[in-house]
């Protein structure tokens, strides 16, 4: 991967993981309640808010990833996101990564490793 691609490819995979962690913080709060008195509950938490600006600044970032790279070899690099969320979803919320996960995982890298070598 060339050096000019790979800083905004990891501005993706942050934003995208921030993201996805902001919302997971938000909707797992077991205060929320059910229903609409949930969605009012997440409307209220900055976390919401933090994982809406992350999607928002990731469209960004993600259109200016796709203006340097090919589309079907942007979208294999953005599959790591798969990874990093889910290591991030065992580190913060002791989330359980199983056998096959960790298979998962490791071929998921190992594919966008291949991948991002050949840029």
């Amino acid at each position: 991967m060339s050096l000019s691609v790979f800083p905004v490819w990891v501005v993706t995979v942050v934003l995208d993981t921030v993201g996805q962690i902001a919302f997971k913080s938000a909707a797992g709060d077991p205060r929320a309640g059910d229903g609409i008195v949930r969605w009012r509950y997440m409307a209220r938490r900055p976390a919401l808010w933090l994982g809406i600006a992350c999607y928002a600044l990731e469209f960004v970032a993600w259109t200016a990833f796709l203006s340097l790279v090919p589309l079907g070899r942007g979208v294999l690099l953005g599959s790591i996101n798969i990874v990093v969320i889910m290591l991030a979803g065992r580190v913060l919320f002791r989330e359980h990564l199983t056998r096959m996960r960790l298979v998962g995982i490791g071929l998921v890298t190992l594919g966008v490793a291949i991948v991002g070598w050949s840029l």
